[in-house]
């Protein structure tokens, strides 16, 4: 029986650090210990031969006494941190240390029959019904046999509470997180997206008030004309924009990349998917274009068409390298942040003014993660050839 009891207590210990319940597992091997101790020396003192052989007697009990003082103080901690994990492990413990109460009186000899057997009793029940629990929970992964809630919480409520982001903020790598936010911007939301340099604003070109959305979340002079993405070449070339061979070429040699050419506006515009957006985007005459490098960014616009997109920053202040960046400067104002970590580069896209590269060439608007010298090559480069 002791040896029983003290193995069902071993498992019990194990099955808790299973499932990574340090609190659990530790009482349990502990009460695997008491268990085994107390048993060992009941039976051991209670015999008069073996009690002679190991000259365990009367007076002679002091080690065992100590040590049961010593179960008594470690038990109550457990007791303390039981009660904020569920109500079996509690009473468990309470029972465990009515059973080291019974330890110290039996070394003292004082330990009366009727209240032994009333704690062995409960304390039987207990352990029966928590490790059948945890077993049983641990195999079929659900709660089958209720183990009841925690007496404290210790504020966790309130913490998770604050916790929870302003927005929603699905992860990038997951299909349902980009279907999320393809679905808030086919709604006419402003959300945070990554892209091949830093994050940005994006904003879907059918709806000109998610646009003019974008300029209160920034604090965006009016002035300041907006780009569109599109994910590919091939998207400008069925929209049929009256764009020269040369810029043609530049563009097939710049795209995907950190580099947005400025090219005439014009109604080829609509064909391209931008719609009711259109007056909202790029200035009177001329608008900036980019394909990023960037599959999941790449994908989203797939699913929405082109996106109206702007750093993700307060004007004026640096832009934003992280998705946290975004969630604590601007979330509280967007619907929606697709979370994809550090971004790729710490500053923006390097802007090409196109608009007249048959006449004079490209001139370089801003320079950003891609210095201006090799922009320059490129289109050297492309019109020798």
């Amino acid at each position: 029986l002791i040896l029983i009891g003290g193995f069902v207590q071993l498992l019990a210990g194990f099955l808790a650090f299973r499932k990574y319940d340090h609190l659990g597992g530790a009482a349990f091997l502990t009460f695997s210990a008491l268990w085994s101790s107390y048993g060992a020396t009941r039976i051991i003192c209670a015999g008069p031969i073996s009690g002679h052989l190991l000259n365990i007697g009367a007076g002679n009990t002091e080690g065992f006494t100590a040590g049961s003082v010593a179960f008594l103080v470690l038990n109550a901690f457990l007791v303390i941190l039981a009660s904020s994990f569920n109500v079996v492990l509690l009473c468990v413990t309470l029972a465990m240390e009515l059973l080291s109460i019974c330890f110290l009186l039996f070394t003292l000899e004082n330990l009366p029959l009727p209240f032994e057997i009333v704690v062995l009793s409960i304390f039987s029940i207990l352990c029966f019904y928590g490790a059948t629990a945890s077993l049983a929970n641990c195999m079929f992964g659900k709660d089958l046999l209720m183990m009841g809630p925690p007496l404290f919480t210790a504020g966790s409520s309130k913490k998770d509470t604050q916790d929870l982001p302003p927005c929603v903020c699905p992860k990038s790598h997951c299909t349902s997180g980009l279907r999320t936010i393809a679905e808030l911007l086919n709604t006419g939301a402003v959300c945070g997206v990554p892209t091949d340099t830093v994050y940005a604003l994006a904003a879907s070109c059918k709806h000109p008030q998610a646009i003019e959305k974008v300029y209160r979340i920034k604090d965006r002079p009016q002035e300041k004309p907006i780009c569109i993405f599109i994910s590919n070449l091939d998207q400008l070339r069925a929209a049929a924009p009256p764009i020269s061979p040369l810029l043609w070429e530049f563009m097939e040699n710049v795209y995907p990349g950190g580099i947005g050419c400025i090219i005439q506006k014009g109604e080829w515009l609509k064909k391209l998917g931008v719609g009711a957006g259109y007056s909202r985007v790029g200035t009177q005459d001329s608008i900036m274009i980019r394909v990023p490098d960037l599959t999941v960014l790449v994908h989203l616009i797939d699913m929405t068409g082109p996106l109206a997109i702007t750093s993700a920053n307060p004007s004026g202040e640096v832009d934003s390298t992280h998705h946290d960046m975004v969630i604590s400067r601007l979330g509280h104002k967007l619907e929606g942040v697709l979370c994809d970590g550090e971004s790729d580069e710490v500053v923006a896209s390097t802007v090409v003014n196109c608009t007249k590269i048959d006449e004079s060439g490209i001139t370089i608007v801003r320079e950003g993660c891609i210095p201006a010298g090799k922009v320059m090559q490129i289109f050297e480069r492309v019109k020798n050839r």
